[in-house]
């Protein structure tokens, strides 16, 4: 069947070549539109109850993720040159498209008690400026009276003073993000360049504009470089810019149709999918190799033993039995390498992360592509290129290589004892460090620590404790019961009282915040009086606060309407907004249940209903769900795989020998992150299935030439296996090298995932190899022992 695949081939290879220049067209015109990913991936699915209440937030009060900040430290503040500087940044800023108010020190407002038209009138602290020294002090003095802004605007402590923007959320969520992002930025270098002080910047649509901006710029960088990497180590091994360039542009199509794939699918570049085309182009690399390999392995078999002359005059001949031998033997081969390496990544679709999922469509879709893009081009091309050169085949004889693979035969055949003794040794060890194993995972934990996304993130945990959203919604299941029941304020206050002893979480905002804002007014603005107002109070206050009107007339105040946004219509339920520290996965649930038990406390089930959501809760639960996605994805490829293997070698005995060698590589693996300390997260979880899909390749590639040599060694399994050994080994130890460089490029990533995705890959490969080309002959032997000699 592959040998007349191959006829097929060169007979129609014009036509081949002609249907794949116009698909590659194709795809290079849609690769040219696919986009970058504006929206925050959902790694929850839209069906979840952390997703539902979410969404449901989202339709009542609008965006939680569209606050952008800007801090500052300064004891100068109230300088004029600063204090000045400062109003001006803020009124630029407010002119950049996409920023829809700014909130501040110089804007802050205050409340005055208006007896005459028994309302709360809101004023300016600060009059429009510029302003000279003394007004600045006059309002210095009457906003450091109001501790409303304390924890907000300011940290009296630190002398920190933050600047809140608000972004409209149909530019955050598209390509008009990077433009509204670059004017912030010049505008804060411009108040840096007149004042001196640096300035701090963070937010979700800040980090995520930013993070965006970097997966963008590294996809060219790593794609670049593994096509550079590639291209030299192809060099080095064919000495031949023919085969070089054969080998680059298989991948360069398929990178090509991967970028395709995901514009005819409607999906963005995202941090996973981004991966893919330096991926393609590393899984690419081997199949290219072992066809070539092939190829010039059959040339010196059916050139043996014949002169320059008979060479030169049957070279056509030759040439055309090569290719045709090379793709009946690698047909095969590389046919199931390439499933077992796309079942590694398909298997994310089975989850039901959204963000996995696009990545397993489309790595598990355009590797089986490879499969198809290697198989026409590479034998179509070789009928029209010269036949080989002496030079060109020398690798196949590498004195140092097949010195190297003496000493595996000797260690797989003489010393096999030796070998299982040292691999469980090996295990134990590393299985210590699998209990070590932490999973923890931090929103911009894949920042390097000294970046400045995560410093600035940190200078506002240590000056406002955070600026990751946490909304809680009270329902009290009666309308106006958060208005017109005394207690369910008092209960709401107490609420936000807790989370603001907690250490991670910021003051919260509530409508008790705006009332005891209120009370301080009615009390001719004595900052003692900034508390909760009593019972009796409220009856006075509410004349001031129209809490009994509409706030959506003209006649309700602006401050009312502040406080209704902190209601719903209905008034039934009551929102308590708070920012908290990016405390990680690990600490997150653990707070998560100490303020569910306060809840609970406050707020009897049968009376009220109590929801914690926010970007902060979906986070959790996405982190949590692809981390179980993965690891469901991990038994999903084994179990895929090992019925592949079981179609391909129909032997449950060779299957038991193709798993063992390729489990132990994640468990050492595995056992080395618990050692050094690197927590399970979704990056991180990745890599296992990355790997697994990879390695498998070299024990395929190792045992499909064992079956085919078994016979012609009279099922002899020792010879057997040390042909297989010294056929494949040359084949198995360069891809193998390509594949650990191009993994290595990984760990010149920004992102501390996609370094861990790089070394730990890598790591796990080293060992695949040596495990496949050790153990594995081994473990055949062993199991075998009796049919030796039928």
């Amino acid at each position: 069947m592959w040998k007349q695949s191959g006829r097929f081939i060169l007979k129609y290879r014009y036509l081949s070549l002609f249907l794949l220049a116009a698909i590659t067209a194709i795809s290079g015109f849609w690769a040219s539109k696919v986009g970058l990913s504006y929206e925050f991936s959902k790694a929850i699915p839209t069906n979840h109850p952390v997703n539902i209440a979410y969404q449901d937030f989202k339709k009542k009060y609008g965006e939680d993720g569209n606050l952008l900040v800007a801090g500052i430290q300064t004891e100068q503040l109230f300088s004029e040159k600063t204090f000045n500087a400062y109003l001006q940044l803020q009124t630029d800023l407010k002119k950049i498209p996409g920023v829809e108010d700014v909130i501040s020190v110089p804007t802050a407002i205050n409340l005055v008690k208006d007896s005459a038209s028994e309302k709360l009138t809101v004023k300016r602290i600060f009059p429009d400026g510029p302003l000279n020294q003394a007004r600045i002090d006059t309002g210095a003095a009457v906003f450091k009276r109001l501790p409303f802004y304390q924890g907000l605007l300011y940290n009296p402590a630190t002398h920190a003073y933050l600047m809140g923007l608000r972004m409209n959320k149909q530019v955050i969520n598209s390509a008009k993000r990077d433009a509204a992002i670059a004017a912030v930025k010049a505008q804060t270098a411009r108040f840096t360049q007149t004042t001196g002080i640096d300035i701090k910047l963070s937010g979700l649509p800040y980090i995520r504009t930013v993070l965006a901006a970097r997966i963008a710029h590294e996809m060219r960088y790593f794609l670049v470089a593994s096509l550079l990497l590639s291209a030299v180590i192809l060099l080095l091994f064919f000495r031949s810019f023919s085969s070089m360039l054969l080998s680059l542009s298989v991948v360069i199509i398929g990178v090509l149709f991967s970028l395709g794939t995901m514009h005819l699918l409607g999906y963005s570049i995202t941090l996973l999918t981004a991966l893919i085309p330096p991926l393609i182009v590393v899984i690419g690399i081997p199949n290219c190799i072992y066809f070539l390999n092939k190829f010039h392995t059959s040339w010196n078999e059916l050139t043996e033993g014949l002169d320059d002359a008979e060479i030169q005059a049957r070279k056509m001949e030759l040439k055309k039995k090569a290719i045709e031998n090379m793709v009946a033997k690698m047909g095969i081969v590389t046919l199931f390498c390439n499933l077992a390496a796309a079942v590694g990544f398909a298997v994310f679709a089975l989850t039901k992360s959204e963000i996995l999922q696009e990545f397993g469509v489309v790595a598990g879709i355009n590797i089986m592509l490879l499969f198809f893009i290697s198989l026409i081009l590479i034998p179509a091309v070789l009928s029209f290129l010269p036949v080989p050169k002496s030079k060109h085949t020398r690798y196949l004889f590498n004195p140092r290589l097949n010195r190297w693979l003496h000493r595996l035969e000797r260690w797989s055949i003489n010393h096999r004892k030796l070998v299982y003794l040292v691999t469980v040794v090996i295990i134990g060890f590393t299985a210590i460090g699998i209990f070590k194993l932490k999973s923890n995972a931090h929103m911009v934990d894949d920042v390097p620590h000294n970046d400045k996304i995560y410093t600035d993130l940190k200078f506002f945990e240590s000056n406002f404790k955070g600026v990751m959203p946490l909304e809680i919604l009270v329902d009290t299941k009666k309308k106006f019961g958060v208005t017109r029941n005394f207690n369910n304020l008092v209960r709401i206050d107490s609420l936000a009282q807790y989370l603001a002893s907690k250490p991670e979480i910021a003051r919260p905002l509530s409508i008790t915040e705006g009332l005891k804002f209120a009370k301080q007014a009615f009390y001719e603005g004595d900052p003692a009086n900034y508390s909760m107002p009593s019972e009796l109070d409220l009856p006075g206050l509410a004349q001031y606060l129209n809490l009994g009107r509409d706030p959506g007339t003209t006649s309700a105040s602006s401050f009312t309407k502040l406080l209704s946004s902190f209601m719903d219509s209905a008034r039934q339920e009551a929102r308590i907004s708070v920012n908290m520290a990016d405390v990680g996965s690990h600490r997150l649930p653990v707070l998560m249940n100490d303020i569910r038990q306060r809840i609970d406390q406050l707020f009897p089930k049968e009376n009220y209903d109590v929801k914690l959501t926010g970007t902060s809760i979906t986070f959790l639960a996405g982190g949590q769900f692809i981390i179980d996605g993965l690891k469901e994805s991990i038994l999903w490829a084994f179990l895929l795989i090992a019925l592949c293997m079981l179609y391909l070698f129909k032997s449950l005995r060779i299957l038991v020998c193709s798993l063992i060698p390729n489990v132990i590589p994640l468990v050492i693996t595995a056992g080395i992150m618990g050692w050094a300390g690197v927590p399970l997260k979704p990056s991180t979880v990745l890599i296992f299935s990355v790997a697994l899909g990879i390695a498998i390749d070299i024990t395929i590639r190792f045992l499909v030439n064992y079956k085919q040599e078994l016979p012609r060694y009279h099922q002899d399994v020792a010879a057997t296996v040390v042909q297989t050994i010294h056929s494949t080994g040359i084949s198995i130890l360069y891809t193998s090298m390509v594949l650990i460089a191009g993994f290595i490029i990984f760990c010149f990533s920004n992102f501390g995932g996609t370094q861990a995705l790089g070394w730990l890959t890598s790591l796990t490969l080293v060992t695949a190899t040596f495990t496949n080309l050790i153990l594995l002959p081994a473990l055949l032997i062993s199991f075998s022992k009796k049919k030796r000699n039928p």
